[in-house]
């Protein structure tokens, strides 16, 4: 495998980590400088999409909801973010990792996803500074 074959490979990991497939509609609520720019071009890359802002009134797939310590209520962020997914979205909750500024603690995004009506069923290292929680409203669930 060739280095740039290899390089293409690990940006699209990024996005494949996250669970997403070609076609997606991804909106990004919380961008602001510190964010993972490669892992956000991976998701472009590998949805063909490019990223709805948190403005958007569209229905989408997937929502990327950066967020630190600070940003303000975490409970209404995410039922903010849910009347934009569709059956079967998802958020994905990328907070700050362990020891670094804005840092949100697992105890407090547990509790703050299980008030807003969320269900956590993965964590991951999103990217260098990133940790993922991955949220999805109950299946069958009517607000």
């Amino acid at each position: 495998m060739s280095a740039t074959a290899g390089q293409a490979q690990g940006e699209r990991g990024l996005a494949e980590r996250l669970g997403l497939k070609p076609g997606q509609v991804v909106q990004e609520i919380g961008w602001d400088e510190d964010v993972d720019d490669e892992l956000r071009d991976s998701i472009e890359d590998l949805t063909g999409n490019e990223l709805l802002d948190e403005d958007s009134d569209d229905v989408v797939d997937v929502v990327l909801l950066w967020w630190r310590d600070g940003d303000g209520d975490l409970f209404d962020a995410l039922t903010n973010a849910m009347r934009a997914l569709a059956d079967g979205g998802q958020i994905w909750l990328l907070t700050p990792k362990a020891g670094r500024d804005g840092h949100v603690e697992p105890s407090d995004i547990g509790e703050d996803a299980a008030t807003a009506g969320l269900s956590q069923t993965s964590s991951i290292s999103a990217a260098p500074d990133w940790s993922g929680t991955r949220l999805v409203p109950p299946k069958g669930s009517r607000r």
